[in-house]
């Protein structure tokens, strides 16, 4: 089931979580809420606002933007590094989603999303990334077609018990392969970012390989 634009409006991952609050790190809403204000105090309220996509939000963005563009960033590279234990997994067999790491660069999609609805559309974004604290929003700056964009991205917290950091290819290969939740299996979301990274032009060397790895685990090779 593929996360909706409705979803974000009812706070449906906060709900969900809720229910495993006891095994999962759940944001308390006064924490997040300061985040939230605590980002935005970084932002001209004058001036439309960027967001940096490297993974499900490139595909599947529910946010009402005005602009996209192909964006380069620079200090940071996407990897499957955060634990899932509801949207891509369970709590007996956790999942992995794509984090924003430190070192190299990051080839995505920076969204332009106007002044006027910068605020709302930012606090959908903290239902959907933010709720159990696995991400460290962080401002940056990105090469957008010979263009510098300031943008809001969102770099994986170390510090999160979710953290994975650089698993073994194997291992990495078999969770992808095997381990899906409430919002649909691995495979499909490594599978979906591929082809929508593909169709914008960027070409992932590393997605490319693990895809081909997870497809030939799939298929008993």
């Amino acid at each position: 089931m593929a996360l909706t634009r409705e979803d974000l409006e009812n706070d449906a991952l906060r709900k969900q979580y809720e229910g495993l609050r006891d095994h999962v790190p759940l944001v308390p809403e006064e924490q997040f809420n300061a985040s939230l204000e605590s980002t935005l105090a970084g932002w001209n309220p004058a001036e439309d606002l960027w967001v940096f996509a490297y993974g499900s939000l490139i595909w599947n963005p529910l946010i009402h933007f005005v602009e996209q563009r192909r964006a380069l960033l620079h200090g940071f590279h996407r990897r499957f590094c955060l634990r899932s234990r509801g949207a891509r997994g369970t709590l007996d067999k956790p999942g992995l989603v794509l984090g924003l790491d430190f070192g190299g660069c990051c080839n995505g999609v920076a969204f332009r999303i106007a002044a006027a609805k910068a605020r709302h559309e930012l606090k959908m974004i903290w239902r959907r990334e933010m709720v159990l604290g696995s991400y460290a929003p962080r401002w940056v700056h990105l090469a957008c077609d010979g263009e510098r964009v300031r943008a809001l991205a969102f770099v994986v917290n170390h510090a999160h018990p979710h953290y994975a950091g650089k698993l073994p290819a194997d291992e990495l290969t078999r969770i992808l392969a095997t381990a899906g939740g409430s919002l649909g299996s691995c495979a499909e979301y490594l599978r979906e970012t591929v082809e929508c990274l593909t169709a914008s032009g960027i070409h992932d060397p590393h997605l490319l390989r693990l895809r081909a790895a997870v497809e030939r685990h799939c298929a008993g090779a």
